[in-house]
């Protein structure tokens, strides 16, 4: 067991009052860090976490952001909702974000330029997604010399990443090549990522659970873990990653109160799910990818990967592990199937439906699938307690697609949804009608705002979006 870290240790200051403990405080073993949730013993002056908050005149928490996207957009009539404010009328789509509708805005009118041809032709699902985060036209090339742009997680990563262990994370389920042709003459490498350190530097997501889990305990290097086979191996010997901080946390909850100590059993509890449900889920390989016949034995469910994927990414918030997250439901132009739905065909052929009315019904089982996954993120995250509020009430999560109609391939009137409240900048439980042609990057550099960057310009945005506080 390794000795625990110097800011885990008691501590007093001159009047003999236990000083409180870092935010940053580690349970560490064996090469395993697990960062703690927000403790009242972290508040200072003795107080309680929320109550010492309180008296500060607010939440002091950090502000999380994450971004979802979703490949080949939506049947448009469907998901679009009715009214204006906060008194409009949920699509059928939309429908599962009923139960946590107070926490989010739906928005209408905001538009990626870039995705369209511009003079480069077809190629709409490469652009979408190389677009949807960057607000830059992709250079049309299958090889080498791609060029595209930063997007809106790394322009704050490289800012205000180094507050967290990592500046960001990037997950996915679909792995799909990072070179060659995938659309009408555009690189892989475009469909694949969302994620853009620089015009020339896509930032690869993981698509495999265990690697996401590796990385967010593991104080390891994660480009030299061993094989997958090895670290499966692993998992398989032991029974849990907590059981190699056990010693550290004994010792640290003799200095924490019963509420702190209760904190954190339900934070194991939550963490000793999310692994046991890691060591069940089957290797990426099992992941329907496009252009690819689905593998012969069952793969995982689908639902089952999308939520494990989700909780990961909500207990790196929680943990303060990393603050800025991109989660890929598909790559771009997704021609994965749903078996769940009974939806044999592939989803990007399904987009392309010419009104056929059986395969409309399907794209909108599957939109609606995508709703109620992202609702059931929703609702755990508003159920994560963080300081004065929950989790969610410091997050801004934006969940769309770099297409509006998959049908039509265009991109003005994208549909969009925001979960959060970005500690208290951003006023929900609205539907937000923008002006038809909005820059959907005037929300990019207004969300940047919220997170402390310093931001003049970025990718086509004209200016800040309005509205978002009521």
């Amino acid at each position: 067991m390794t000795q625990p870290a110097r800011d885990n240790q008691t501590n007093f200051n001159i009047t003999g009052q236990a000083k409180p403990l870092s935010r940053r405080t580690m349970l560490k073993g064996l090469g395993v860090a697990m960062a703690l949730p927000m403790l009242d013993a972290m508040a200072p002056g003795g107080l309680g976490a929320t109550q010492a908050l309180a008296a500060a005149g607010g939440s002091k928490t950090p502000t999380r952001m994450a971004f979802v996207f979703a490949p080949n957009g939506v049947n448009y009539d469907h998901w679009l909702p009715k009214g204006n404010g906060s008194r409009y009328q949920l699509s059928p789509t939309l429908k599962p974000l009923e139960s946590v509708r107070q926490h989010v805005n739906i928005m209408t009118g905001l538009t990626l330029d870039k995705a369209r041809a511009n003079g480069d032709g077809p190629g709409d699902h490469a652009r979408s997604s190389a677009t949807f985060l960057t607000g830059t036209q992709a250079r049309k090339t299958s090889g080498n010399d791609i060029r595209l742009g930063i997007s809106i997680d790394q322009f704050a990563a490289q800012q205000v990443g180094g507050e967290t262990r990592l500046p960001s994370l990037e997950i996915g389920m679909e792995r799909g090549r990072t070179a060659g042709n995938c659309d009408s003459g555009y690189s892989c490498a475009y469909s694949t990522n969302v994620s853009w350190a620089d015009e020339d530097s896509p930032v690869p997501k993981m698509t495999n659970p265990l690697d996401v889990f590796e990385r967010m305990f593991g104080e390891l290097d994660f480009d030299n873990l061993e094989a997958e086979a090895g670290k499966q191996d692993r998992l398989r010997r032991r029974a849990s990653i907590l059981d190699y901080v056990m010693q550290d946390t004994q010792r640290l909850e003799r200095r924490l109160g019963k509420s702190d100590r209760n904190k954190i059993d339900e934070f194991q509890t939550s963490i000793r799910e999310i692994e046991r449900r890691v060591q069940m889920a089957k290797s990426s390989d099992d992941i329907v990818v496009p252009d690819f016949e689905p593998p012969a034995v069952e793969p995982t469910k689908l639902s089952e990967r999308i939520d494990l994927m989700y909780d990961m990414m909500r207990l790196a918030f929680q943990m303060d592990v990393t603050r800025i997250s991109t989660f890929m439901l598909g790559n771009g132009g997704s021609n994965k199937r749903f078996d769940e739905l009974d939806i044999l065909d592939g989803h990007h052929t399904l987009s392309h439906h010419r009104n056929n009315a059986e395969m409309v019904e399907k794209i909108r089982k599957i939109d609606r699938y995508y709703t109620e996954g992202f609702a059931r993120f929703v609702k755990k995250m508003a159920d994560t307690p963080d300081g004065t509020g929950s989790l969610l009430d410091h997050s801004m999560i934006l969940f769309g697609s770099g297409i509006c109609d998959g049908n039509r391939h265009n991109h003005e009137n994208l549909p969009m949804v925001m979960a959060g409240r970005a500690n208290g900048s951003i006023s929900t439980g609205r539907l937000l009608n923008y002006r038809k042609e909005t820059p959907l990057c005037n929300l990019y550099v207004s969300m940047l705002d919220r997170m402390g960057a310093d931001v003049a310009e970025f990718g086509d945005a004209t200016g800040r979006l309005e509205g978002l506080k009521a």
